[in-house]
């Protein structure tokens, strides 16, 4: 495996897709232990003023996986998949997400550091939704764990 990549920084990777499905919407609620009707009932959600279920707040991360995906995927990172550890993540919601929502996620990696051995990437993934309107941004941090972490 090739030597983690340091000039990364500023790299924006290509945006990745998603359609967000009713069920998918279910699952995960269910996964998180959510009981909110918004989250489970169409009907609940419509009378509360949506076009449909409503997604949990940490549904983000279902909708940004592709990205996380295509940077790990691609060959000239030097990332090993293996090697990597959720830092940090943060959350800045502009409005909920929707079954039926069409997103797009633009992943930018805005930093690069090494400490003690290992690399931290300091990301940001923009969500936007099928008329371009910003829906979230996630800014996270990923470590990679060097040879001898």
């Amino acid at each position: 495996m090739p030597p983690l990549n340091l000039n990364l920084a500023g790299r924006v990777f290509p945006p990745t897709t998603y359609l967000v499905g009713r069920e998918k919407v279910r699952e995960f609620a269910r996964a998180v232990r959510s009981t909110s009707p918004l989250h489970l009932d169409v009907e609940a959600a419509r009378a509360a003023g949506f076009a449909d279920v409503v997604a949990p707040y940490t549904f983000t991360t279902v909708v940004q996986s592709p990205a996380i995906t295509q940077l790990v995927e691609t060959p000239d990172t030097g990332l090993d998949p293996h090697r990597i550890v959720h830092g940090s993540e943060k959350i800045e919601s502009r409005r909920p997400i929707i079954a039926g929502d069409d997103l797009s996620t633009t992943l930018t990696i805005t930093d690069v550091a090494e400490r003690a051995g290992n690399s931290i990437l300091s990301t940001i993934c923009e969500l936007r939704d099928q008329d371009g309107a910003l829906v979230a941004t996630v800014t996270s941090s990923l470590l990679h764990r060097g040879d001898d972490a």
